[in-house]
């Protein structure tokens, strides 16, 4: 394929499925809709499986009330806060083992609407 003539679409395509670390974006309202290879081999969920699911399938319990405070508060601003950095924080394998993931967040707009919420997530070792 050469690159001049490759479509947006299959831009996107091949950057989310190429992409070394978790991708995984979800809607206003939390629910996953786009989830790469890597997001299944990180939390054991195919995309099948994963598109259409709230996020709580991968977020422990305990730590539930607190993403969505801050999940409402980004939607609401249309953007993260201006010093968030990747976090190291606990997320909830298929199989229910916890894991370690350090995430990144960002917020994606249309210029005028919110999208939704991008993740970047990676494995990371217990602090």
């Amino acid at each position: 394929m050469n690159p001049a003539d490759t479509t947006q679409p299959e831009l996107f395509r091949a950057l989310v499925e190429q992409s070394p670390d978790a991708l995984i974006f979800a809607d206003p309202e939390g629910n996953v809709r786009v989830w790469n290879v890597q997001a299944q081999a990180m939390f054991g969920y195919t995309a099948a499986e994963a598109i259409g699911q709230n996020l709580d399938f991968i977020i422990p319990e305990h730590l539930r009330a607190r993403h969505w405070e801050g999940y409402a508060r980004a939607i609401a601003a249309g953007r993260t806060r201006p010093d968030a950095r990747p976090m190291l924080t606990r997320a909830t394998h298929k199989d229910g083992s916890k894991l370690y993931a350090e995430f990144a967040f960002g917020i994606v707009t249309d210029g005028q609407c919110v999208l939704g919420a991008l993740a970047t997530a990676r494995p990371a070792s217990k602090p």
